[in-house]
């Protein structure tokens, strides 16, 4: 199962080949924060006549969430997803307390930003400590589901990768099998809470209720991973309603400009990754704002020119992660009488390349490793402009893997491992659609920099 920030897939999936058998799927309420009963509603929803077939189960989920239950385990309030930025400043804090940027990425491996649990924990520490008063145990979102199939009785559990987008959790401690940091906890939340268990890659973590195989989960970007087969010398790029660009590394990473993000992978390894907060949802508002479905929207960018008349926009719509500029708003440049409507729906998607473009050219800087090759998944991959742009903005080929549900696949592919006891996960043969390429566009590039260098200096004089 991938319990996502919009939704539940299911996937039954032959273990020894990866083919999907059957899925399910239940929306989840909109919005960034939510009552995590309700994912636990579309978890039996999307699971129905699915679940009593399966021989081993796993979950992943949405990574960072803030699940805090009183001592009956109950929520005590609605769980901040990882897209609310209430808790920005708080993270400014908790980093400053840590001794700035660069020690925070050596503790942690990332450097702190809104989306991690522990900025939200410090966010309801102070804003409301009658809530944190109450609360006797912390949970990411996937453990939370996990713990509604688990036989009665099971301790709640999770995994080094989801684990270390937490803020209180240190991947590379103990010889790379991570730790908890209950005093970074204790610092986030003023008072001390229980954490889940951390189970090994490939380990049962429990059964469910129908006694079978319970794998530990991860995180959704862990998942996707772990369901593409991704190496160190391959780059995976989301484009969902976050936009991610990851690759596996043998050693953890410590980048201190906190532009990558030093996660543990779902297989004992490391998952440096850039994300962005706005991905998907530009173009979904660029369709509204036009007036049109998303086939049209393709339709008009293609028909304008390589950057879209003059026209060039940073799309951090609802504020943005990376790079780290939680109050910013979209911001459009080079409007003029003779911009037509392919211009703007132009611009839309090469702002979104561009932005994913300075995640992938941020991997390669901090690892060295020049990929081997690119795959671009996620909803609005199957957008004929964005595939049409992306190997002139991206500056590489680019794969596509057939459509799937990867983070759901992935999930699969660890119980399937879980049910084997085996070293490693099984090997499962990855079907693509095709390899997209087409000559670099460095001016595009250049462009959008320089409007998304003028922003950061705003921001900073600010």
């Amino acid at each position: 199962m991938d319990s996502s920030t919009q939704s539940t897939k299911a996937l039954l999936v032959d273990a020894d080949d990866g083919a999907v058998v059957a899925h399910g799927s239940a929306p989840h309420p909109r919005g960034t924060e939510v009552d995590p009963r309700a994912w636990l509603r579309a978890f039996d929803e999307a699971t129905t006549g699915l679940l009593e077939r399966a021989d081993a189960v796993a979950i992943a989920g949405q990574q960072h969430g803030m699940v805090v239950l009183d001592d009956a385990g109950a929520p005590v309030r609605d769980a901040l997803l990882w897209n609310d930025t209430r808790s920005a400043g708080a993270a400014d804090t908790l980093i400053a307390e840590l001794g700035g940027r660069q020690a925070c990425a050596d503790v942690l491996g990332s450097v702190l930003v809104a989306s991690f649990t522990s900025t939200k924990l410090r966010w309801l520490r102070d804003h409301e400590p009658e809530n944190a008063a109450r609360v006797a145990r912390v949970l990411l979102p996937h453990d939370y589901v996990a713990a509604h199939v688990a036989a009665p009785g099971t301790r709640p559990f999770t995994d080094r990768g989801d684990a270390s987008g937490t803020g209180y959790f240190s991947a590379h401690a103990d010889g790379g099998a991570g730790a908890w940091r209950p005093d970074l906890l204790g610092a986030a939340l003023g008072r001390d809470a229980e954490v889940p268990e951390v189970v090994a890659p490939g380990a049962v973590a429990g059964t469910t209720t129908a006694g079978k195989p319970l794998a530990a989960g991860t995180g959704d970007n862990m998942g996707a991973a772990l369901g593409l087969d991704l190496g160190p010398e391959d780059v995976l790029i989301s484009i969902g309603t976050s936009g991610v660009a990851s690759t596996i590394a043998a050693r953890a990473v410590a980048d201190g400009t906190g532009t990558v993000t030093g996660f543990a992978d779902a297989t004992g390894r490391y998952l440096p990754m850039v994300t962005t907060m706005n991905a998907a949802g530009i173009l979904d508002l660029q369709a509204r704002w036009l007036g049109v479905d998303h086939a049209e929207l393709a339709a008009l960018a293609i028909a304008s020119t390589p950057g879209a008349g003059g026209v060039t926009f940073s799309p951090y719509y609802g504020g943005e992660r990376t790079p780290n500029l939680p109050g910013a708003t979209g911001t459009w440049s080079g409007l003029h009488p003779g911009t037509t409507r392919a211009d703007l729906a132009r611009a839309a998607v090469e702002a979104l390349l561009c932005s994913l473009a300075d995640a992938v050219d941020a991997l390669v800087a901090l690892t060295g490793v020049e990929p081997r090759r690119v795959l671009l998944v996620g909803g609005a991959a199957r957008n004929l402009a964005v595939r049409a742009v992306a190997p002139a903005l991206l500056g590489r080929d680019v794969v596509l893997p057939d459509e799937g549900e990867y983070v759901a696949r992935g999930a699969a592919r660890q119980a399937a491992w879980a049910l084997a006891g085996t070293p490693h996960p099984p090997t499962w043969p990855l079907l693509t659609a095709g390899t997209l390429t087409g000559p670099p566009d460095p001016t595009v590039r250049e462009r959008y920099a320089a409007l998304r260098d003028a922003l950061h200096r705003e921001e900073e004089s600010r």
